[in-house]
């Protein structure tokens, strides 16, 4: 084989090449890049690992539209005005999310307790007589008083005065795994938070740590929630795509999840919307 035309497979390989003029195809998701374990832009997170398994089934290449998950992410991803700044997939939304159309869900999970191992800690429901004793580490959303379930639950039932609160929003000075940190070095007794967003770094810890699922029972607020993917309204067509490979590939992403800690439910296929991650 001629050089020019070795050099020619190597960059095609490498970067993909137009063939009787089609540009492969291309696999766009919406993503944070810096919020482990979801994801980052190192490709590390549980959600970058089911985007390569979805690429791959879709034989398209994969990029990526970087955005912080907070307050505009779809509309500066999904919903931006340029072409080139949209993406045509998130890959983690709550089932039944408003701002875009979701698929049928993929997994399962809920809010956790997590304390040390060993300590005498032992918590199984929000009605422990132990979580008004404790100083509590909880996530907090900020000034709007839109916050988790738990923290709601935890005021109805009087537990404040020894609750700590972690702002849900990463930045240098509070990276995602600090309301995990604080539980291991001690600076907490325990911690109530989305199992998805701290299994991965619970497992990291030197010192030994448990996560236990919180049972609804007496909440008034759902604590387990079921996570889809998420298309842009209207894109029936992707929708359906994306829930046969769902069906197909549910062992692989589910072993995704659990090599990442996620605490996985059984799906309740008749959940009706979510709360956010």
């Amino acid at each position: 084989m001629r050089r020019g035309v070795v050099l020619a497979v190597a960059l095609c390989l490498a970067f993909g090449c137009v063939v009787a003029g089609q540009a492969k195809k291309q696999f766009r998701v919406c993503a944070d890049p810096e919020n482990l374990p979801f994801s980052n832009q190192k490709m590390e997170g549980f959600e970058n690992k089911i985007a390569e398994l979805l690429a791959r089934e879709f034989d398209a290449s994969l990029s990526y539209v970087w955005w912080g998950q907070r307050q505009g992410f779809i509309r500066n991803t999904m919903n931006a005005t340029l072409e080139e700044a949209r993406c045509d997939v998130v890959i983690g939304v709550p089932n039944g999310y408003d701002l875009v159309q979701t698929t049928k869900p993929y997994y399962r999970s809920t809010y956790v307790f997590v304390y040390p191992k060993g300590k005498g800690i032992q918590i199984k429901s929000l009605d422990d007589p132990l979580l008004k004793r404790i100083k509590l580490g909880v996530h907090l959303l900020g000034d709007d008083y839109a916050n988790p379930p738990p923290v709601h639950e935890l005021a109805k039932r009087g537990i404040v005065q020894n609750v700590v609160g972690f702002n849900t929003f990463y930045s240098a000075q509070n990276p995602p795994n600090s309301i995990v940190d604080a539980v291991a070095a001690g600076k907490i007794d325990a911690a109530v938070v989305w199992g998805p967003a701290v299994g991965y770094f619970v497992g990291q810890q030197a010192t030994p740590l448990e996560m236990v699922a919180i049972p609804s029972g007496k909440s008034d607020l759902p604590l387990a929630f079921d996570i889809s993917m998420g298309v842009r309204r209207g894109d029936n067509a992707l929708k359906a795509q994306l829930e046969q490979l769902i069906d197909r590939k549910q062992t692989e992403i589910q072993k995704i999840l659990k090599d990442y800690g996620v605490p996985l439910l059984n799906l309740n296929r008749t959940s009706g919307k979510a709360g956010a991650k």
